[in-house]
């Protein structure tokens, strides 16, 4: 059988993209199987890729694909119970779901990838593999990219995956959205990964293009979602205001090429207003829900310090490094930290970032990771010690998984003449 040509393909790709998570979320509350659920969703894309380059797009492909891929269980079911009597139960179950309604089984599915990510965040994971399944499942990275993000062995991201869905089959958990202390529990590592969903979105590790704004929509998606489940919680305001305030600024990120547009240069007349609105709006509930303010709550007040600077130089970098400061006492992540120096440098000069950041060189959390040396090479350059800033681009530009940031980099390292005259 022929396969499709080259714009099917990238269709078919493109539908995969936006509905697998969506889809394994749904399967999984059918087949009570994250791994099965996966698989089932793998044979449904491989149907569609075998189908629909002779019948064409259908009107619903998400539907389509859900209702294949529940096909097949209904038949495996049924081939089980043949063999087993002890499994007619999932035989009957699934029988009584081979009527398919379209579109409302597209109503049904809405609210399953948040169902999904509550179970993956359950307790009886650990941080490391809550992080890797969800990335999988929801953000639909590949094993190789979890590990470039995360600078780990694609071996051991692969183990925590296998090993996640087998804990959670054996574990026989109910695949629902839990309810009271149970969901409030989850509630902070729901966000986390949501968060690491929505980065992956506004700066992909890897991949043709640096942003995706897929991801990011779906992120805010289900941060409205979770908000709606715990509304007097103030961190689910926070960080749908700082996903809200932070993709704001997605139509001017990019170039004509799609090369990325950094902050200081970006034409802030393209930003959403009615992003920044609503994240302004998301920022004061979650302020007035809880003092001290969580950390989500702390940068998304950060990024309303830029949503609301209609230029560069109208910022209160005073503000913002005040806030950095109560963010780094919360997280003491060596990346805030990073984000601090470069906030000095913007409220007391290149000189007082580039000593924080010299600090920072040897952290062993921030060996291999890129914006380091990219940071120092931008603060090296605005002190006029181009031929330094040089070789920091080139450094950071061999670090960069993205060849979209990787070239921006190497641009910039270009640009970098060896004289020590004034700043540029």
């Amino acid at each position: 059988m022929r396969g499709p040509d080259a714009p099917t393909r990238k269709t078919i790709e493109t539908v995969w993209r936006i509905e697998a998570a969506r889809l394994i979320g749904g399967l999984v509350r059918f087949v009570r199987s994250v791994d099965r659920a996966e698989d089932l969703a793998q044979e449904a894309l491989l149907s569609a890729l075998e189908r629909w380059p002779e019948t064409g797009i259908p009107d619903n492909p998400g539907a389509w694909l859900m209702t294949t891929a529940k096909n097949r269980a209904i038949d495996d079911g049924r081939r089980i119970a043949m063999m087993d009597a002890k499994h007619r139960e999932i035989e009957y179950g699934a029988a009584s779901s081979t009527s398919l309604d379209l579109e409302a089984l597209d109503e049904l599915v809405k609210d399953d990838v948040l169902r999904l990510i509550l179970i993956a965040c359950h307790p009886i994971l650990s941080r490391d593999a809550r992080v890797a399944l969800t990335l999988r499942l929801i953000a639909g990275l590949s094993t190789t990219e979890i590990a470039r993000a995360f600078l780990t062995e694609e071996a051991t991201v692969a183990q925590r995956i296998v090993r996640a869905k087998r804990t959670l089959t054996e574990a026989k958990l109910p695949f629902e959205i839990p309810a009271g202390e149970e969901l409030r529990a989850r509630v902070p590592p729901t966000l986390e990964v949501i968060y690491l969903v929505f980065n992956e979105g506004y700066a992909a590790t890897t991949g043709d293009n640096w942003l995706r704004p897929d991801l990011c929509d779906e992120a805010m998606r289900l941060g409205r979602m979770l908000v709606g489940l715990v509304p007097d919680d103030a961190e689910c305001h926070g960080l749908l205001a700082l996903m809200e305030l932070q993709a704001s600024r997605t139509g001017a990120r990019t170039g004509p090429s799609g090369e990325p547009v950094l902050l200081n240069d970006q034409d802030r007349a393209k930003w959403d207003r009615l992003l920044i609105t609503r994240g302004l709006a998301s920022l004061h509930r979650a302020e007035a829900l809880h003092h001290p303010l969580g950390p989500y709550t702390v940068q998304a007040a950060i990024a309303a310090c830029h949503a609301l600077a209609a230029r560069p130089e109208d910022t209160d970098w005073m503000r913002v490094v005040a806030l950095y400061d109560a963010l780094v006492e919360l997280t003491g992540s060596p990346v805030v930290e990073l984000n601090r120096a470069v906030a000095v440098s913007m409220a007391y000069g290149p000189a007082e970032g580039l000593s924080l950041v010299e600090e920072l060189s040897h952290e062993p959390a921030l060996r291999g990771y890129h914006l380091l040396p990219a940071v120092r090479g931008d603060l090296l350059l605005k002190l006029g010690r181009s031929g330094e800033a040089k070789l920091e681009f080139q450094r950071a530009a061999v670090m960069a998984t993205n060849p979209r940031e990787r070239n921006l980099l190497l641009l910039r390292a270009a640009n970098c003449t060896h004289d020590t005259g004034s700043p540029n």
